[in-house]
């Protein structure tokens, strides 16, 4: 199976599409995301200004997560792997090529989740996340509601809102990535890497497609 690096705008459903690789074919998900809120528990003097550029709807700074991601790919065996929240630049396509290329990594392949803003917000805006285990739902889709109010299907722990899911920051979150992450679009397009799957549908018709074009038994 190919290694795969999702291109897409916040809420697109990467993680969602992240857990069932990781559980069904090995993968390995590395989320930029998660690198993030990690140091934010740590309580260090880093998680404390990654805390406030999020808070605010901004990228962090290559300075602050390059070193972390690096760190992590080092880490990679033969283990397919799932690059969730890099590269959000060009100057960071450039970055992992480089990286890649330094530590044996030949076959991989660059998703596209093409989803429409009206969607996105509703995503953003209504999903809620297990303060204990970190499952998460939307209270506007009916597939993705808990069974009970406020309350995890998996562990019974509270479901919060994350502060960085509102209408405020998903403006600026999208604004942001439209304006530095969708030249990734034709930068994978000419290198022949890009695949589009159109993910305003079903997860299960979403991850079909997926499961095709990473070569998947």
């Amino acid at each position: 199976m190919k290694n795969v690096i999702f291109i897409a705008p916040p809420a697109a459903g990467k993680g969602t599409i992240s857990e069932y690789l990781t559980k069904n074919h090995h993968y390995i998900h590395l989320s930029t995301g998660d690198l993030l809120r990690n140091e934010i528990k740590k309580g260090t003097n880093i998680g404390s200004e990654i805390k406030d550029i999020m808070t605010e709807g901004k990228f962090i700074p290559d300075h602050i997560i390059l070193p972390l991601f690096e760190k992590e790919i080092m880490k990679i065996k033969d283990k397919p792997f799932i690059l969730d929240g890099i590269p959000r630049k060009v100057n960071q396509a450039d970055y992992l090529s480089d990286l890649f290329k330094k530590v044996g990594i030949l076959d991989y392949i660059v998703i596209h989740l093409d989803v429409s803003p009206e969607v996105l917000e509703q995503r953003i805006c209504g999903r809620r996340v297990c303060k204990n285990c970190g499952s998460s739902y939307n209270i506007f889709f009916e597939t993705f509601k808990p069974q009970r109010e406020n309350i995890c299907d998996q562990c019974s722990g509270e479901l919060i809102k994350r502060d960085d899911d509102n209408i405020e920051t998903y403006k600026l979150r999208y604004e942001d990535y439209c304006k530095k992450t969708e030249p990734l679009i034709r930068y994978y397009q000419e290198k022949g890497l890009l695949k589009i799957i159109d993910a305003n549908r079903k997860t299960a018709e979403i991850i079909n497609d997926i499961e095709y074009v990473i070569g998947s038994d």
